[in-house]
């Protein structure tokens, strides 16, 4: 390397091809290397090398996309820098890289390419001298006279004024203003154009100048640049001594050219440096052009007014402009436009959804009346029924029908009323409510805002969300929606909330109060099988990568799945057991499996005709056997494919087999779930008259037990009832044991109060009660029968049971006809005002002693 008038870098040295960032001679810079080229380029020289000359190579940026960096002919620039590599770290994560320190000692030129692979060596020409950034020269005295001395003065005082700047009393200041004297003048353009911000083109046009000359005059303005940016940033921001201090991303280099890397933490860019200034300035136009309210407009400039004179250092500085960038983003005049086409409207729902003809309807008038009165308040509907029946889906399809943006707040377990209203900004992480948050992300002042599961909203020592609610379910009262975080009025009066709830019974009747309740009942056997072909089995279909030719599931295959493996008032198990027909079918699709057309066994798939015998054998071999089968026609699953897939059917007909003895009785149940058949079984035993519950009852159902067991004993004589000795009284030497199955479940109401009278008349006179009755009703002490609940959701519950007669109450008449016409059409309804009617309906032949023998006194009312 010795050439005697002064130290040379090889003729050829290897590439290190770089896409961002530039070394520059006399500074240490830290490059990442992931690519092929240079990877191959630090394994086989760098790491293996073990002589000096071996650790120089060159530093060139690549012009080329990076994502091209495996072509065959890189685009080089025309100037690098010959460096030494001092550190070389390597890593495995996210993914295998090296990361070098290189300090980079002079220029070169290229004059041509030896090879390209496995890395790029080139033949090189040196360009400037390494002595100048190894021997200082006299301090004081500049290297040359003239132009280039003058040059070369401004820029040393000009070096010496950026550090003047800074806090000399941090350590790394005041080592490189000693690094800075014994410094040649020479060397400063390259060694403070890598130390102050600039961009890579910026340092590229310092690599590039050759000449000294040409280097002071370009690295000359961006120092000058960087003063000024200094001297303005002081008098804008108005910095103190600590924020003088901050310097960072220190480099000092191992390597015995004793140099500093200094990147000084502030943006200079001429564009810039007033941001704080503009940035203000901005914001404030912003709060003028989002045409929020006159409070609101006060509010913000009285904040903004605080804002500018706030130092930015304060922990208040960042609160108030969270707030004014909240302020200026709520659509306060924002909205869009409503679709008000009835006809298309009526279309999409139909399409959407099957049945709910109900709510269909509300919405349909919504929009009736919106087309008539554009200044109608939105509003608040409530839907409540069983979970699976679309409620959350109906909202989001009300959306799509209005042509307005849709948003969903889970309220389920939500106790803390700051969820709602936001909490106050003199809390630390204080932050707007979950209404306002809904807005900010939709940016319309008119959405849809489905409030999903309101009925399981909790309360703690944080305050009621429910209560919380009023406001802003309250038409009257939400067109100034006051939020804690804002404290200023919000219109909600645009928006049109959608509540979903299983029940109302745990939602506040003041809440209640405000919302139109629309009930969601579940759905009758035939619209579940509508429902599962329409949508429910080609969205299993597409979402398990199957088709309607690989799979095809029957009409009678579906009810059997809803009658024997799901008793639910919705859909969601439905279709979890479509999910895993789909899984298995996919099995044998992935394994090459297919039914293949043979004598008989198929007339005409694609007009759904099957033969279920030998489409069984077909199946059963699909499931059992090994052998791959030519894919001519689709998997068809039949009852038998069915039970090896779901395994046996979880639920069977069971009314008529539990009622083969006397003392038990079917009545009907309503949950939150939907309704259920409930069955109350009674034995007797000798004793002394006790009286036993069980069944986890709650305390109404069993003051029904009580009443049913008091109006038996005071009609006793008139429906000849006896006890266990025959006298009249039924609990005289007796004990009772009254039981309702399914002891895990809680049981409460007082719908059972006919079912417990019915259950213990068929005990008392040893009679069975019918195997195809249910019933449910409320009784009275004098033998009234009064009306109930969930009537809807009972009798399709008794339907699905297979039942074929219901007894109802009298004035529960009204309720039979939201009941879908094929269940008015399949079952007989028995309205009774009192037990006799009941007891003369639940046994064959009637009951001795009701009606036909016996009647009661009719008394004139005094009132």
């Amino acid at each position: 390397m010795d050439s005697g008038g002064g130290i040379q870098i090889p003729s050829r040295l290897p590439l290190l091809l770089t896409h961002e960032g530039v070394l520059l001679p006399g500074s240490t810079v830290r490059f990442s290397v992931d690519s092929p080229r240079n990877m191959h380029l630090v394994s086989q020289r760098l790491l293996k090398g073990t002589s000096l000359k071996s650790t120089i190579i060159g530093v060139i940026p690549n012009t080329r996309d990076p994502e091209n960096d495996t072509d065959d002919l890189p685009t080089l620039h025309k100037i690098g820098t010959a460096g030494i590599a001092v550190q070389v770290v390597g890593s495995n994560w996210p993914k295998p890289h090296y990361t070098l320190l290189i300090t980079g000692l002079c220029r070169f030129s290229v004059s041509g390419l030896l090879k390209e692979r496995p890395f790029v060596l080139a033949e090189v020409q040196q360009l400037d001298k390494l002595e100048q950034y190894t021997t200082p020269a006299t301090e004081g005295v500049p290297a040359e006279e003239g132009e280039l001395g003058e040059l070369s003065h401004k820029f040393y005082q000009a070096a010496v004024q950026l550090l003047g700047m800074l806090d000399m009393s941090v350590p790394v200041v005041a080592k490189f203003r000693r690094l800075l004297d014994s410094l040649p003048r020479e060397a400063l353009p390259d060694v403070l154009a890598s130390m102050i911000r600039t961009s890579n083109k910026e340092k590229l046009q310092v690599l590039d100048a050759v000449t000294l000359e040409e280097r002071f005059k370009k690295a000359l303005p961006m120092l000058t640049r960087q003063i000024e940016g200094l001297k303005l940033i002081k008098k804008t921001r108005k910095i103190g001594p600590d924020n003088e201090k901050r310097v960072t991303n220190i480099c000092i280099s191992p390597f015995p050219f004793n140099n500093v890397c200094i990147d000084i933490p502030f943006n200079l860019d001429e564009e810039d440096e007033d941001e704080d200034g503009d940035d203000t300035a901005a914001l404030e136009r912003k709060v003028h052009g989002a045409k929020m309210s006159e409070a609101a407009l006060r509010v913000c400039l009285k904040e903004l007014k605080r804002l500018k004179k706030m130092p930015q250092s304060m922990p208040e500085y960042a609160l108030t402009r969270n707030y004014l960038d909240l302020m200026v983003e709520l659509p306060w005049s924002k909205s869009t436009k409503d679709c008000l086409d009835i006809r298309a409207a009526r279309t999409l729902l139909d399409n959407d959804h099957y049945a709910m003809d109900k709510l269909k309807r509300r919405v349909l008038e919504y929009l009736a009346v919106r087309q008539l009165k554009t200044s109608l308040k939105g509003p608040i509907l409530c839907f409540v029924g069983p979970p699976g029946v679309g409620k959350t889906s109906v909202g989001r399809s009300i959306a799509r029908t209005l042509g307005r943006e849709f948003h969903r707040i889970a309220l389920g377990g939500v106790c803390d009323q700051s969820d709602i209203r936001g909490h106050r900004r003199t809390y630390v992480g204080s932050m707007p409510g979950r209404i306002i948050n809904g807005l900010k992300t939709v940016a319309v002042n008119n959405p849809v805002f489905l409030l999903d599961e309101v009925d399981k909203l909790g309360k703690s020592l944080q305050g009621d969300p429910a209560a919380a609610l009023l406001e802003v379910l309250d038409p009257e009262q939400n067109h100034s929606f006051t939020d804690h975080y804002l404290n200023v009025a919000f219109d909600l009066s645009q928006v049109l909330f959608i509540a979903t709830a299983n029940t109302t019974a745990t939602i506040p009747p003041a809440l209640l109060d405000r919302m139109e309740v629309l009930q969601v009942p579940g759905y009758t056997q035939e619209e579940k099988v509508e429902i599962a072909h329409r949508h429910l089995i080609p969205n299993q279909l597409e979402q398990h990568g199957l088709t309607p030719q690989q799979l095809h599931i029957p009409q009678d295959t579906t009810q059997h799945i809803i009658s024997s493996y799901t008793r639910e008032a919705g859909v969601r198990s439905l279709e979890r057991k479509f999910g895993a027909i789909c899984r298995a079918v996919a099995v044998k699709v992935a394994e090459g499996h297919r039914v293949t057309k043979t004598e008989a066994s198929i007339t005409d798939v694609t007009a759904k005709q099957v033969c279920v015998t030998n489409i069984q054998q077909y199946f059963h071999f699909m499931c059992c056997s090994d052998k791959a089968v030519p894919p001519e026609l689709p998997i068809v699953i039949d009852h038998v494919a069915l039970k090896d897939i779901l395994g046996p059917p979880l639920f069977e007909m069971e009314v008529s087999e539990r009622l083969t003895l006397p003392g038990v009785a079917v009545g009907l149940a309503w949950t939150p779930l939907g309704g259920e058949i409930l069955f109350v079984e009674a034995s007797r035993m000798e004793g002394e008259g006790q009286l036993t519950l069980t069944g986890q009852l709650g305390d109404v159902m069993k003051e029904s037990a009580h009443l049913a067991i008091s109006w038996l004993r005071a009609n006793a004589k008139t429906y000849q009832l006896t006890n266990m000795v025959g006298g009249p009284d039924p609990l005289e030497a007796t004990d009772i044991h009254l039981h309702f199955p399914a002891g895990a479940v809680t049981k409460d109401g007082p719908s059972a109060g006919v079912t417990i009278v019915t259950c213990l008349a068929s005990l008392f006179s040893g009679r069975l009660v019918r195997s195809d009755v249910a019933m449910t009703g409320e009784i009275t002490l004098r033998g009234l029968v009064l009306p109930v609940g969930g009537i809807k959701d009972k009798v399709l519950a008794a339907h699905r049971a297979g039942v074929k007669s219901v007894i109802l109450p009298k004035r529960n008449e009204k309720d039979l006809e939201e009941l879908p016409a094929n269940v008015r059409a399949d079952l007989d309804f028995v309205t009774a005002a009192n037990l006799d009617q009941v007891l003369n309906a639940a046994f064959d032949g009637g009951f001795p002693g009701t009606a036909s023998t016996h009647t009661h006194p009719q008394l004139s009312s005094k009132l």
